[in-house]
């Protein structure tokens, strides 16, 4: 019997190498409305979360309301700079093109800009019929409700179904689903010693991922 019946993958930092695009696109809007943050600090504070999240903490951090259209102007300069700059995460079109067990993709993400990211990478027809989004559920991650909503569809056990994450938010929802959890840390923005504190076992490449699940 194979160790896992499922195995979810984030997308933004798992499947495609959107965080770099989004870190600066969003620090570029917030430099905008007068919220300067060093990129470290944009990092550390907004990525995994989802877009609603991400609009809440920056109105929070500057004390008042966002200017009107802000999030609409975030969203258009997003999504140009995912079109002209998403690339697959290296190691992954050749990972799921033979993968051997069920998989299906789990983001924080707006559903649209999600395609959009996986199409421009070339991934979508590897993922086509097996994407869920925070969208689907009553709360995003870190809470475990989409990991346990996309388990459920998919019809795997939580104790059999291995996440694989790149955020403390996304390792933090998979540890809550009661589910195994396995954190690429082959990115610029990873802090391995926080991924490891929330209960993840962490890797650094691709090609490791097999031998990881224990295929």
């Amino acid at each position: 019997m194979p160790p896992f019946e499922l195995v979810i993958f984030d997308c933004d930092g798992v499947l495609v190498d959107t965080e770099p695009v989004a870190n600066a696109v969003l620090k570029e809007e917030l430099d905008a409305i007068g919220l300067e943050m060093p990129l470290e600090e944009v990092i550390r504070t907004f990525v995994g979360r989802s877009r609603g999240d991400c609009l809440e903490i920056a109105a929070r951090l500057r004390g008042t309301a966002l200017p009107a259209g802000f999030g609409e102007a975030w969203d258009r300069a997003f999504d140009a700079a995912l079109e002209r700059e998403t690339r697959p995460i290296e190691g992954i079109p050749a990972l799921l093109r033979d993968f051997p067990l069920p998989y299906c993709v789990a983001s924080n993400g707006e559903p649209a800009r999600m395609r959009l990211a996986l199409r421009a990478a070339g991934l979508l027809p590897l993922v086509e019929g097996r994407l869920f989004t925070a969208s689907e559920v009553a709360r995003p991650k870190p809470a475990p409700d989409l990991f346990l909503h996309a388990a459920q569809t998919m019809g795997a056990v939580p104790a059999r179904t291995a996440v694989i994450e790149d955020t403390v938010t996304g390792v933090t929802a998979g540890v809550a689903a009661g589910m195994q959890v396995l954190a690429y840390a082959g990115a610029g923005h990873a802090d391995i010693g926080s991924l490891r504190a929330a209960g993840a076992r962490v890797f650094s490449a691709m090609r490791e991922l097999p031998g990881l699940l224990g295929l």
